[in-house]
């Protein structure tokens, strides 16, 4: 009698090989991305800050009685013009840093986060904000353009907004 029972094929050189190769470039493509990561962690976020200070423009292109809101988003920054000259105001709120909106019709700011409200020079006057939003150092530049650095700010409660860094008279 002849056996006719199928035979059960085992693993072939072949197949083991290729299995083999599989596992290597898995290993080599995982230990290539470690190496970017590593490096692209060494390298500073320093290039995708926007830089603390920029120019704003001419005093001319601004109006009176008016928030400028041009450099909300991109600065974090209102410029704001009354009958006496500019000031910046920062666009975080001091209550838990939300972003307040300018509401124009009732002349105020107003933070959607817990409904802290300020007047159009800063002071707080409703909700849970603690202190008057703060201002950044505006001048004009040498060529005669409003020029912001958010890097000195100035604080209502601290006397600041006195100095002369923190307004800018025309």
């Amino acid at each position: 009698m002849a056996d006719t029972s199928p035979e059960k094929e085992g693993p072939t050189r072949r197949g083991f090989f290729k299995y083999l190769a599989g596992a290597w470039a898995a290993f080599g493509a995982g230990v290539g991305m470690m190496n970017v990561l590593t490096v692209r962690f060494l390298y500073p976020n320093v290039l995708f800050v926007p830089p603390n200070t920029f120019k704003a423009g001419l005093p001319e292109e601004y109006q009176v009685g008016q928030v400028d809101q041009r450099f909300k988003d991109k600065f974090g920054v209102w410029i704001v013009r009354n009958e006496e000259g500019f000031y910046a105001v920062s666009t975080t709120c001091t209550h838990l840093g939300c972003q307040p909106n300018w509401l124009e019709a009732e002349q105020k700011f107003k933070c959607p986060c817990h409904g802290s409200g300020f007047d159009v020079a800063g002071i707080n006057f409703e909700g849970p904000a603690p202190r008057p939003l703060e201002r950044y150092r505006i001048s004009l530049s040498d060529d005669g353009q409003i020029e912001v650095d958010k890097s000195r700010k100035f604080q209502h409660e601290l006397g600041q907004w006195t100095d002369p860094e923190a307004f800018l008279r025309v």
